[in-house]
């Protein structure tokens, strides 16, 4: 039983990365660059933190990656539980770091738009700008389309905590799934009726927070519980 604990352990490493990097580009850097409807603020932004947006930029990369790793370690462990539901997960997380590392381009080209004077030249300052924040914004609401699949890969992952035959409890199974919901919610009620969406916005994460940091910290102080080999559930192809 050494092994499914050690592989969790390494699992909630790598998750607790995950929001490390992603927390820190997501929830610090990019607010602090992109001002909606405002070129000229947008584009002052990045020219004031232009080392900041390159770190932006790496960590963006870094968490798209240890989230692929996540995920390859949860298939591992997880896909004796049900392996088709195994590799929808994984499935999941690679269309969402796809979204995330593709979301670092257009940050850097936003970068590189703002800080390089033949843009300026070319277009004029109001032109370079508008380019800039027309960058951030892609960035911005691709972001969005990228919890799409921050979502839908909690309910492969709550579905096999559910069934994982004790290893992990079936409560965090339904928080899990719960979160997955509350991020579909939060994406749906954003481009759909963005006034509600702004009100209700860090009501509708809070769940998905709740999920996520308690799978991260079962992981990291449980890792499974153990059970006897033949009470583990055989996976289904």
């Amino acid at each position: 039983m050494n092994s499914p604990k050690r592989l969790a352990r390494i699992g909630g490493v790598l998750y607790l990365l995950v929001g490390i990097f992603g927390g820190f580009a997501e929830g610090f850097v990019d607010p602090k660059m992109y001002v909606s409807g405002n070129a000229a603020a947008t584009a002052g932004n990045i020219v004031a933190n232009s080392g900041l947006v390159r770190i932006g930029v790496v960590a963006h990369l870094l968490d798209g990656t240890f989230f692929v790793f996540l995920a390859m370690t949860l298939y591992i462990l997880l896909q004796h539980v049900h392996r088709s539901v195994a590799r929808a997960m994984l499935v999941l997380v690679a269309l969402a770091t796809g979204i995330i590392c593709l979301n670092a381009v257009f940050q850097f080209e936003g970068l590189r738009v703002a800080t390089d004077g033949a843009y300026a030249a070319a277009f004029g300052a109001a032109g370079s700008n508008a380019i800039v924040l027309l960058l951030l914004d892609t960035q911005h609401y691709g972001t969005l389309i990228a919890q799409v699949f921050f979502g839908l890969w909690l309910v492969p992952l709550g579905y096999l905590a559910w069934k994982s035959a004790g290893w992990f409890p079936k409560w965090l199974g339904v928080v899990l799934i719960v979160g997955g919901i509350c991020y579909l919610v939060d994406l749906l009620s954003a481009f759909l009726v963005p006034d509600l969406g702004q009100k209700i916005h860090a009501f509708a994460l809070i769940p998905s927070a709740i999920a996520e940091i308690s799978m991260v910290l079962y992981l990291l102080i449980i890792g499974v519980k153990t059970v006897k080999p033949d009470e583990r559930v055989h996976g289904a192809e």
